[in-house]
């Protein structure tokens, strides 16, 4: 009895995961700057696979934790406070890069940015119209956001789990899509990374936005996956929260992008 629970907290166990993942990281940022020096992508290849190891043990164990009982009402409330924490430092993240072009569309003059020669897009860059593949693109990941909204209604208002699979489903296909249609876009820019401003901003922040929707459609997969084994019910639904949320928050980054990247952006052109 001495043992016994008696609050409403999770009192974790100790664990290497924290460990494990800052050293994963540490690598994979050591391998990185290490390939840009030509030095080949081995070391960071090897703390890639490290950090998502560490991501796929330690998640396995929330969930493990979540089927004994111990994500509590109020355990519950901090998974959500700190999910949306975590939602705030990626909007942070993201400003960096529209505050960069904003900053170089506006005063594409001065002394870090000399060869921009006062002129925005650089000479010789051939831009994306953005009414074509782009437009679709967007289209494509608002679908696939309606999708999502979809599968949690299915499951908060309806329990119906057959629709929770599918909305899922579809929205894993439309995501896998929109990296491809992206990709496609990347092998017919008119610019590269290097060597002027514009194609630096450009790539930057719609690369890491790629990323997040790789990052988010694995995500809805795992949820999925999980409606398979019968995880999830209408009142305990905290990770397919957290996966719906992460993945409107793509969805908004890219309309912004969309609006002010590829319409604005081009719009003297």
């Amino acid at each position: 009895m001495a043992h016994a629970k008696n609050h409403d907290y999770h009192v974790l166990p100790p664990s290497i995961w924290p460990f494990v993942g800052a050293v994963s990281a540490f690598v994979m940022l050591t391998g990185a700057i290490m390939w840009m020096h030509d030095m080949g992508p081995w070391v960071f290849a090897i703390g890639l696979v490290g950090v998502l190891y560490v991501m796929y043990a330690w998640w396995s164990d929330v969930v493990t934790e979540s089927h004994s009982g111990d994500h509590t009402p109020v355990v519950v409330i901090g998974l959500r406070y700190g999910f949306i924490l975590f939602i705030m430092s990626e909007v942070m993240f993201f400003a960096a890069w529209f505050w960069s072009f904003f900053k170089h569309a506006m005063y594409p003059m001065g002394p870090e940015s000399p060869a921009v020669d006062g002129v925005w897009p650089p000479a010789g860059v051939e831009l994306f119209d953005p009414w074509h593949l782009p437009l679709i693109n967007t289209l494509i990941l608002l679908l696939s956001g309606c999708a999502a909204t979809w599968a949690h209604h299915a499951l908060v208002h309806e329990d119906n789990r057959k629709d929770v699979a599918t909305g899922l489903l579809l929205a894993v296909i439309l995501g896998v899509i929109f990296t491809v249609l992206q990709g496609y876009e990347y092998s017919h820019a008119g610019f590269g990374f290097a060597g002027n401003i514009y194609g630096a901003n450009f790539f930057m922040a719609t690369g890491f936005h790629g990323a997040h929707v790789i990052i988010g459609t694995i995500f809805l997969f795992v949820c999925y996956l999980r409606v398979r084994a019968g995880h999830f019910t209408k009142e305990r639904h905290v990770g397919f929260e957290a996966a719906a949320w992460y993945w409107h928050f793509v969805d908004v980054v890219w309309l912004f992008l969309f609006a002010s990247i590829y319409i604005w952006g081009s719009a003297g052109v």
